[in-house]
């Protein structure tokens, strides 16, 4: 099974449902159909045959949410080539390696975001660059228009299918020694995980799921809108940019939303903020959260402002199921702690550091297998290895089992949750290094109250002086925003323990107790 078996399914003589049924729409505008979708999706196809991506060819995507992302992606997997789905807020230098590293050939990419990219173009491998967006004058020289994918004949390609084993896409995940990992996933993996979620959720035609996150996530594409379109519902995203939760829950009541992911802080924001409980939000049947637990007090308030929504928690990652538990019905509300029982076709399990189960009640990192488990990481067999045993993830999370369900208990690896991304504490202290002025540092995650986590940097200088914002600015030139330190603090010197690790547990009670310095 290969992917454009979502769009091959709503045309010919046995199609399952009408392909003019509207199938995506991008906030509050028109949505396009299921035949649309499939006929622009053959012409961006030739383009770029046209352009010489071949079988396996990385293609990446740069984009803002939009139903052109989703064309794209439907077009790249369609001849056999992987797209790399990258994320619009790497900064530049990380926008070099991960273009690199995946050896991208062709860039397709909103216009703003492509710009910056002039000074890159002779150490990337990309050859070919299309810009979406702007205008003629907006659009760098160097770069094909957006019109050169929709120029094309939209009958069905003459080209054999991918095979379910082939390589679909490339994503980027923060990982703990410093540098993201690409994790590969294939055509098969996709449907399953398509087929997994229609089997718990009973996605239908009549379903309409809006998502809230950034298509370049797991969780904006292959989480909840494949497997609605699956089905033949509708499917509707949220603006990428300038993010407001009364437009977004507007828009939701407009289109009849049926499913609704809001993260964590959206939650908060609508339970806390009493004008926004005149949205009639009546048809939404389900609200899907997970990432960072809700406060049982904000789980009463959510129940009371929507009476017949249930709240589905859920935990996964990327390259070990992305929901590998979830919510019973009424689970949500009445066990806010818990992330639930497992997926269909998910396999979990808790264990020691030997890799043996550990009994109900005892804490042990949580390992998971299915279908949907990635194929590993791009270019990285070693780190492959450390990660997948048997067919098994190691999450790197800890875990706890009572009663049959999940409950999260931390994470071994060195990683901190900050508004529903991952951010690697060596990656950041790694940028921090670079600095003339710092001698050592390290990075730990300290409570937030609207991100949940937020990034912490603990510095000692070699003696030259350096101020906070100075080392923030240096930080946000080279990382993304949202991985930059939020607080810098200083000491004369890091705990350690004898073989030189540092002592983080030491550090996060100093700052709790207020006992480091700010310059």
């Amino acid at each position: 099974m290969d992917i454009s078996f979502f769009l091959r399914h709503m045309h010919g003589d046995l199609a399952r449902f009408e392909p003019d049924r509207p199938a995506l729409s991008l906030g509050d505008s028109a949505p396009v159909t299921y035949r649309e979708l499939g006929e622009r999706a053959n012409a961006y196809a030739r383009k770029l045959l046209e352009l010489g991506v071949e079988h396996g060819d990385r293609v990446g995507i740069l984009m803002y949410n939009s139903v052109e992302y989703w064309i794209a992606y439907f077009a790249i997997t369609r001849i056999g080539a992987i797209a790399v789905r990258l994320n619009f807020r790497l900064a530049r230098d990380e926008l070099d390696y991960v273009l690199n590293d995946s050896g991208t050939t062709v860039l397709l990419a909103d216009t703003d975001l492509l710009r910056p990219l002039d000074t890159l173009r002779a150490r990337i491998p990309v050859r070919s660059y299309l810009a979406f967006g702007g205008g003629v004058t907006e659009r760098p020289a160097w770069a094909l228009p957006w019109s050169d994918l929709e120029d094309n004949p939209t009958s069905e390609l003459d080209r054999p299918l991918p095979a379910g084993d082939d390589g679909a896409m490339i994503m980027y995940t923060s990982g703990t020694t410093g540098r993201p990992k690409g994790v590969l996933w294939s055509h098969g993996i996709t449907a399953w995980w398509a087929a997994m979620q229609i089997i718990e959720w009973k996605y239908e035609a009549e379903s309409v799921m809006m998502v809230t996150g950034p298509l370049y996530h797991i969780g904006g594409l292959e989480n909840y809108m494949l497997p609605t379109l699956a089905m033949g519902g509708h499917g509707v995203m949220a603006r990428s940019k300038n993010f407001d939760l009364r437009r977004t829950l507007e828009i939701a009541s407009a289109k009849g939303v049926t499913d609704l992911l809001l993260f964590p802080v959206m939650i908060n924001q609508f339970v806390a903020d009493d004008s926004l409980h005149e949205i009639d939000l009546s048809r939404v049947r389900r609200i899907f959260t997970g990432g960072d637990a809700l406060p049982p007090s904000v789980c009463e308030k959510l129940k009371v402002r929507l009476p017949r929504a249930d709240l589905i928690q859920l935990y996964g990652l990327t390259e070990g199921t992305p929901m590998a538990t979830c919510s019973a019905p009424g689970m949500g509300y009445a066990r806010p702690a818990s992330v639930g029982r497992a997926y269909p076709f998910v396999e979990v399990s808790v264990r020691d550091e030997l890799g043996d189960p550990v009994p109900p009640g005892a804490v042990g990192e949580i390992w998971t297998r299915s279908p949907a488990n990635s194929l590993g990481y791009w270019n990285q067999p070693e780190e492959t290895a450390r990660t997948f045993t048997d067919g098994w993830c190691h999450t790197g999370d800890l875990g706890v089992v009572e009663d049959g369900t999940l409950s999260i208990a931390g994470r071994k690896k060195d990683m901190i949750r900050s508004g529903g991304e991952n951010i690697s504490a060596a990656e950041v202290e790694d940028v921090l290094l670079q600095h003339p002025a710092v001698g050592d540092a390290a990075v730990v995650g300290i409570p937030d109250p609207t991100y949940v986590e937020a990034v912490c940097a603990v510095v000692v200088t070699n003696g030259t002086p350096v101020s906070a914002e100075e080392l923030i600015d240096h930080c946000r030139t080279r990382l993304a925003g949202f991985k930059k330190p939020r607080k810098v603090l200083f000491m004369d010197e890091l705990p350690r323990t004898p073989s030189q690790k540092i002592q983080k547990f030491k550090i996060r009670e100093l700052i709790s107790a207020g006992a480091l310095r700010t310059s």
